[in-house]
């Protein structure tokens, strides 16, 4: 098999091989796809919820720069990268070098664990949904008190299961109806609680900024953490779902819209519900469980509150799902591919698997309180898999791609002629792996 590096050219959008695999129908499709499966999770139940624990202001401005000058080309990176090779996560990197195979694995390995509690949170927006629609919303302390983590997981992992069987077709059409609709839900809530007596407060949570707390490089961490986590980079969903885009779209455009709109989604999130965590006076960090515990309480109190909270929590569900579908569709690409299996037993297969590496998660939130030490397994995971690993893989994986293929070959894949986005590209990707071993060297001996 040619190397992407190599001189025999890879298969290029719009081929037959391309052609086989299936499209997304135009540019704005991919949009909306790939940020509705970035924005669920990523940026209305994490990103507050990491605000709440690292001070706010601090923590934004930090995510922001971590944003702006690293994960934006990274993810130009990947997209590219998935285009270019038209193939699943380790069909891409076996393109760049025959040992590739190997980090594509790993890449797939991280993205299932990823997706493992992916799926019992999108159970818990299914359970507040249903809960909604009931008029029984529950304070997240008894909502967990049963085996309800366990109840909705199944029934999200079945439906994931249906709405894979069906195919890319089903997933662009999710995805255009949720965007719209839930931004002005959210911008709605944040109007909301722009007029609650915690306002002021909110306010000066998110904006102030002790500049003496950027020096903490754990900030920095958790920042470039959540940047790489809401852009899902190093997670094979950038690849996989780049690997599908029409040969006519422009890479570069496409992935900043996606971006600011996930950026966006992130801020009003936490201005929707920081006003409500300190007029009932909350604890802002109070862990992953922070929407959960919210926003009950918020709709409780709104004249209207029954309607918006169906139509809130049933929105969430589908962003939190659409999330769950990115993730299992990353994985369903790798193994339906490398082993050549057939789609319907791939789908059936994947689906056990989770089912079963998401049962410990599912019941870290309930009376078993399944932990490591003192943290709910669910929590450990994403502390440690959902931050530091996702780090390490998106790091590596532009480093790897940097320095084996040349810049050229990525020029057309972008669907630009301006060199400037290439080297702008290749600066980050060749040296941030070097600028991160010296900074960890530098810490050690300090």
């Amino acid at each position: 098999m040619p190397e992407i590096g190599a001189g025999e050219e890879p298969a290029r959008p719009g081929d037959e091989t391309a052609k086989s695999r299936g499209q997304w129908s135009s540019e704005p499709a991919f949009v909306f796809s790939m940020a509705a499966a970035a924005v669920g999770l990523g940026n209305i139940w994490r990103f507050p919820y990491l605000a709440g624990e690292y001070g706010g202001g601090g923590f934004i401005l930090a995510y922001l720069i971590a944003m702006a000058v690293v994960c934006l080309p990274l993810m130009y990176l990947e997209v590219a990268a998935g285009r270019l090779a038209q193939g699943n996560t380790v069909h891409t990197y076996r393109q760049v070098h025959r040992s590739g195979a190997w980090y594509g694995w790993f890449v797939v390995g991280l993205t299932t664990v990823i997706t493992s509690y992916y799926l019992v949170i999108t159970g818990w927006t299914l359970g507040y949904a249903a809960d909604a629609v009931r008029n029984n919303v529950r304070l997240f302390e008894d909502f967990s008190s049963g085996y309800a983590s366990l109840f909705y997981l199944v029934v999200v992992v079945v439906l994931a299961t249906i709405l894979l069987i069906r195919g890319i077709s089903a997933i662009e059409s999710f995805s255009k109806f949720l965007m719209p609709l839930l931004l002005l839900l959210i911008v709605g809530l944040v109007i909301a609680a722009s007029r609650t007596p915690g306002w002021d407060e909110a306010r000066g949570f998110l904006f102030g900024t002790d500049l003496s707390a950027l020096r903490d490089p754990t900030l920095w961490v958790i920042a470039f953490g959540q940047g790489f986590y809401s852009l899902a980079i190093g997670q094979g969903y950038l690849v996989t779902y780049g690997s599908y885009i029409p040969k006519k779209a422009h890479v570069p455009r496409a992935s900043l819209i996606i971006a600011v709109t996930e950026t966006c989604i992130a801020l009003l999130a936490g201005w929707m519900i920081f006003p409500f965590v300190f007029t009932h006076g909350l604890d802002p960090g109070e862990g992953s469980q922070l929407a959960f515990s919210t926003l009950p309480r918020a709709f409780e109190g709104m004249a209207w509150g029954l309607p918006l909270a169906i139509a809130f929590f049933g929105l969430f569900f589908v962003a939190a799902f659409s999330s769950s579908l990115a993730g299992l569709k990353v994985i369903l690409s790798a193994v339906a591919e490398e082993f050549r299996l057939r789609h319907t037993p791939a789908v059936l297969g994947v689906a056990g698997v989770m089912l079963l590496l998401a049962i410990p998660s599912a019941l870290s939130f309930t009376p078993l309180e399944v932990s490591i030490g003192e943290t709910r397994f669910l929590d450990w995971l994403d502390q440690y898999v959902g931050g530091q690993f996702i780090l390490f893989s998106g790091i590596f994986g532009a480093g790897f791609f940097c320095w084996l293929v040349p810049p050229a070959r990525l020029q057309s894949a972008l669907g630009t002629t301006s060199r400037w986005w290439v080297q702008r590209i290749y600066t980050v990707g060749r040296w941030l792996p070097v600028a991160v071993l010296v900074w960890i060297a530098v810490t050690v001996l300090l």
